[in-house]
């Protein structure tokens, strides 16, 4: 609340280098959705400016509300398809992103059948197929069993590997913080940490992570940061 006016988010300022992997955390409700679908270009902020040198794409929460297709090839192809792309290029991007993604062998199954970490997958490939090079996952793990986890972070790793830009929303640290070497915390709209995924491990575990909703990854049996991914 400032001058009468309340803000969902406030004097949040950050640089994301080409090709990194960043978290950004924060208990519901501190901005973090938001924040993502203004650099994915879905919101427009009242003030300031988002540059990005090249198209960002948003994995959404709950991948079933990006289904448009019957199977994944045809769900992949919606997006390219509305760019106005050829129907080579629209097969050469649908098959690409099938294989980067590891669903060419579900391609044609219909795409309400596939399991939940395989519906991310999904959508992860449909933003690939529009070309993304920034990639935001809003809370990945929503709701996912250890399986759909180690799909996810196994995709996870060869996006960062093949060179695309990672963010990850979440508050889950000890899923997949050894993945990233950006980390960001938000809290109550706006940022409180910004700094190395290392970093965050030697904040204060009694406060800090804990003050801002945040439980601290390794309260909960890891021992370093390379224990914090699960596959």
């Amino acid at each position: 609340m400032r001058n009468g006016r309340f803000y969902a988010l406030e004097d949040i300022s950050f640089t994301l280098e080409k090709g990194s992997c960043t978290i950004i955390a924060g208990a519901n409700g501190s901005g973090k959705s938001l924040l993502m679908s203004i650099i994915a270009g879905l919101e427009t902020p009242d003030s300031g400016i988002v540059k990005t040198t090249g198209r960002a794409g948003l994995v959404f929460q709950e991948p079933d509300a990006q289904i448009l297709g019957e199977t994944p090839r045809e769900d992949i192809a919606f997006g390219p398809r509305n760019q106005g792309l050829s129907k080579t290029e629209i097969k050469e991007r649908v098959e690409s992103a099938l294989a980067e993604t590891g669903l060419t062998d579900r391609a044609d199954f219909p795409a309400r059948s596939l399991s939940g970490g395989e519906k991310r997958r999904l959508a992860a490939a449909g933003v690939l197929a529009m070309n993304a090079e920034i990639i935001i996952f809003d809370e990945p793990y929503a709701n996912m069993d250890f399986p759909g986890v180690t799909q996810i972070n196994r995709l996870l790793k060869k996006l960062i590997a093949d060179g695309k830009t990672v963010i990850i929303l979440t508050h889950e640290l000890e899923k997949c913080l050894s993945l990233a070497n950006h980390f960001i915390v938000l809290f109550k709209g706006k940022k409180v940490f910004d700094g190395s995924a290392g970093g965050a491990l030697q904040l204060n575990r009694e406060s800090n992570l804990e003050d801002w909703g945040i439980h601290h990854p390794l309260h909960r049996g890891a021992k370093t940061m390379e224990d914090l991914l699960w596959l």
